[in-house]
């Protein structure tokens, strides 16, 4: 069976993130950064292991026929549990890519869906997500997942937030700022990455540091170095390069923003950006 262009994006989205270094605090080709346990073997894995999941969110969302998209996005969450198990199967249960089945699933369907029914994406995913965080953080839960906790200590909803917006910093930040990036991809996927770490609140980093003040510590590191001119200038690839050593240093993990890194890369693999 030919595997169609969504899915095949999907998969390359992972696998361009995976391979894309110096990632600060993230495991690339040549380091490990914070995380001992993984390596960028694994990351291939895991990622040929959700193949299935995202051929099945594909089809979701080119079969959905219903008004209400927050059938489709449940259809699809029962999809993502298997996904998750497929997942630990392949990496020996080391979570490597937890945030990206949820987010890269939703634009993987929601993709489908718009290019079938010719709707906007972005407002898509609002609708599938549609009370998202009422449903899963506003409530008296026992066994609490790091965002849920984050969620009662600090307010900040999240991967779910972002969804439930419509991921606005991948609109109306990643998107257009990658669309308009120059040099090889390498360069203008650090370079994304990072200008997506100037906005985002990485719930990923809240949890390595223990507080919410390394969040603006994170933006102004991430500033400074597109300042600087990006990974394109000698002055820029030596900040990422220190900067990269200060995080592996502290056990700061970016896993949030290398999930929003997918998801942009993805759509601009789609509308040919890349």
């Amino acid at each position: 069976m030919m595997t169609d262009a969504i899915t095949q994006n999907a998969i390359r989205a992972l696998l361009y993130e995976a391979v894309t270094n110096p990632k600060p605090g993230l495991v690339d080709p040549v380091s490990q950064g914070p995380h001992p346990d993984m390596d960028i073997y694994m990351f291939i894995d895991s990622s040929l292991s959700l193949q299935p999941y995202f051929e099945d969110a594909v089809k979701i969302g080119k079969t959905f026929n219903d008004n209400d998209l927050t059938k489709m996005f449940s259809t699809l969450r029962t999809k993502g549990v298997l996904a998750e198990k497929a997942m630990f199967t392949a990496t020996h249960n080391t979570n490597t890519h937890k945030g990206a089945i949820f987010a890269l699933g939703i634009f993987a369907c929601a993709e489908s869906y718009s290019k079938k029914n010719q709707t906007d994406l972005f407002a898509t995913i609002r609708k599938m997500s549609k009370g998202l965080v009422e449903h899963d953080l506003v409530k008296d839960n026992q066994q609490q997942t790091a965002g849920e906790k984050e969620y009662q200590k600090y307010g900040k909803s999240g991967a779910r937030g972002e969804a439930g917006d419509g991921y606005p910093i991948v609109k109306d930040i990643a998107l257009p700022f990658l669309k308009n990036s120059t040099g090889d991809i390498q360069t203008r996927l650090l370079d994304t990455l990072m200008k997506i770490a100037t906005i985002a609140s990485d719930s990923n980093l809240i949890k390595r540091a223990g507080n919410i003040n390394v969040i603006p510590w994170l933006r102004q590191h991430a500033k400074q170095y597109l300042q600087l001119g990006g990974y394109g200038t000698t002055q820029g690839k030596e900040y990422l390069l220190n900067l990269n050593k200060e995080m592996t240093k502290r056990n700061y993990s970016l896993g949030g923003c290398a999930d929003l890194l997918i998801v942009t890369i993805f759509i601009g693999l789609e509308r040919g950006y890349l």
